[in-house]
């Protein structure tokens, strides 16, 4: 699995870049907290609600970045969304707390 950094992320939501997805699986408690513009939510632990509906709701051929709290979920997520044929899925390294630290620590 791929991996990016949180800084490689801000240079994307600066450029505000239209051709990424970016999908953020913490829980709606956590997104209450810390939200990143931009990004869908589907929480993990809700994927059983979601998951027959992830073609209409991403796109498999677009370029795909995921973020959770430190990484875990979100490699969980990217390992899930390449088994159902998405082929440019992104882990965000760190994951928010990664971007409040070493980013912007509003967030």
């Amino acid at each position: 699995m791929q991996e990016v950094s949180v800084e490689a992320l801000a240079q994307q939501l600066q450029a505000e870049n239209e051709t990424l997805q970016l999908v953020d699986v913490r829980e709606p408690q956590e997104l209450a907290i810390a939200q990143l513009p931009g990004f869908i939510n589907l929480p993990l632990s809700e994927s059983q609600q979601w998951a027959g509906d992830i073609k209409n709701r991403l796109d498999p051929n677009k370029e795909t970045w995921v973020l959770c709290h430190h990484g875990m979920r979100s490699a969980q997520m990217c390992q899930w969304l390449a088994d159902q044929g998405y082929g440019n899925v992104k882990n965000i390294s760190g994951g928010i707390h990664a971007y409040s630290i070493r980013v912007d620590g509003s967030y």
